[in-house]
């Protein structure tokens, strides 16, 4: 049976099936329906049909509150207080699998993709935003607030002086990880000049994560992952600020790139 995943994202939506192998036989990409909450179901819908008879696994910006089952924390506003699963469920006609948009990067990275074979791991999304996916064992986790690994909407840790004065995030928050990481705020403060200031503050973002999750494996997401002098930089950086002696955890470039998303919905259904 194939397994369809959906990247449901702001500006496109893209399908990908992958065969029992997990080889990709089927892919999609259709711009998305901005601001039309029931335009996007009638066009994943569509995209469902036309990759054929499968599970469905669905990566979204957001998640699903607990409490509600309505959509929160989505930059694709039109979709927020909505009951996607069920509105989803009902217009595909069969059962979905949900997860946010950087919790399928991780799950696709640590199944097949650079992190493959690693028991913990995290993905960390550098591009318009800033966000984090985390998988344990091939299970992403999501925690009873939806809210594990919004690590770009935790505060820089250890501001230095050229951090000051902390800057506003659209959340309402000063000082978010995501002021300082996203693609837009390195390009604010000077792109590749800036690039030694933006690797020693990812590199304490990231050894905060170390910190707490420890896990084997960090894989980078987003349009900054293509940066290759980030992963020579950014773990001679972090050992000052993990709390041990040596850091055994590899720093990763995605093996599957802007694919890793689509990919990940559709390994929500398991191996």
């Amino acid at each position: 049976m194939l397994r369809i995943g959906i990247d449901l994202g702001g500006t496109k939506i893209e399908a990908l099936a992958l065969d029992p192998a997990g080889r990709e036989v089927f892919r999609k990409r259709i711009p998305a329906p901005r601001g039309d909450y029931a335009a996007t179901l009638a066009a994943v819908a569509g995209l469902v049909r036309d990759a054929g008879e499968g599970t469905v696994g669905i990566g979204m910006p957001g998640a699903l509150s607990s409490l509600t089952g309505l959509v929160k924390n989505a930059n694709s506003t039109w979709l927020i207080g909505k009951p996607l699963r069920q509105d989803l469920e009902e217009a595909i006609g069969r059962e979905i699998r949900l997860a946010n948009d950087a919790n399928c990067f991780a799950l696709s990275e640590a199944v097949d993709g650079a992190a493959e074979g690693a028991a913990v791991v995290f993905g960390a999304i550098l591009g318009t935003g800033v966000g984090g996916g985390i998988v344990v064992r091939g299970e992403v986790l999501t925690g009873p607030n939806a809210v594990a690994s919004e690590w770009g909407h935790n505060p820089l840790p250890l501001p230095q002086p050229a951090d000051l004065p902390l800057r506003p995030c659209y959340c309402g928050r000063t000082g978010c990880i995501e002021t300082y990481l996203s693609g837009p705020a390195l390009a604010r403060d000077g792109g590749e000049a800036a690039l030694g200031q933006y690797a020693e503050r990812l590199a304490r973002a990231l050894a905060g994560v170390i910190n707490i999750l420890d896990p084997d494996a960090i894989v980078l997401g987003g349009g900054v992952s293509k940066v290759a002098r980030l992963y020579e930089d950014v773990p001679k950086l972090w050992q000052r600020y993990v709390f041990s002696g040596q850091v055994a955890t590899r720093l990763l470039p995605p093996r599957h790139g802007d694919a890793s998303g689509v990919r990940g919905a559709a390994w929500l259904w398991g191996r």
